[in-house]
């Protein structure tokens, strides 16, 4: 599985970020957080009606759903613990990653979860045909499996799965063939949130946090 930041790391990544609110006119907003005399981990959130634009040390994300933004992402806050991110429904509303030179996505390949099934799938083989085939054979069926595609694991991720659709192994037994492919594995998602995109989805909560709770000590304060 990916690595994912937790809200407690997170946190303390911010610890000493401060906010600075570069612009503040209704649904035109444009709010920094970093660390004094550091552009470590910073991050700005720019907003203009109907989108939301996170920038900063985790790339670029565009986010588009309701007029107001900050709203939108309020909504999981209300109903969820601590910073309650929702990267499901959030990374729905995506309509723009940059990532550079290596072209952004918010989801990425994740091998640990390929590998995962291909070892279910070789299990339940090995398990279903424990009677049909020989101890001979069951291991010759292991072993094809790891050696024409588990060793593709650290070839990337189109020929790892190339490996795995091109999979075929026969076994003859008591005058019956036996073969062996992945025929579903389009059924199963091999991909998994990146670590920049979760990081965000924690700043864009946390960040929303801290807005609010400034703006509401401004209106007591003037009231």
């Amino acid at each position: 599985m990916n690595n994912h930041p937790s809200e407690a790391s997170f946190l303390k990544d911010v610890a000493n970020h401060e906010m600075r609110v570069v612009r503040d006119d209704g649904l035109h907003r444009h709010v920094r957080f970093k660390e004094h005399g550091s552009c470590n981990m910073h991050f700005d959130l720019i907003t203009w009606p109907g989108y939301l634009c996170y920038c900063g040390d985790m790339g670029t994300y565009v986010f588009r759903r309701l007029e107001d933004m900050f709203q939108f992402f309020r909504t999981d806050r209300e109903h969820k613990k601590g910073l309650g991110i929702n990267l499901s429904y959030w990374s729905e509303k995506l309509v723009a990653v940059d990532g550079g030179r290596n072209k952004g996505c918010a989801k990425e390949f994740d091998k640990e979860r390929f590998e995962r099934v291909i070892c279910e799938y070789r299990i339940g083989w090995i398990r279903e045909n424990r009677e049909r085939l020989s101890k001979a054979q069951r291991r010759e069926l292991w072993e094809a499996v790891r050696d024409d595609v588990l060793y593709r694991l650290d070839d990337g991720e189109h020929e790892v799965q190339q490996a795995a659709h091109d999979f075929s192994h026969t076994v003859e037994r008591y005058g019956r063939t036996v073969r062996f492919e992945f025929n579903d594995l389009w059924d199963h998602d091999f991909t998994d949130y990146t670590y920049h995109f979760v990081w965000c989805c924690y700043a864009l909560a946390w960040g929303i946090k801290q807005y609010d709770e400034a703006r509401a000590l401004d209106l007591v304060a003037t009231s």
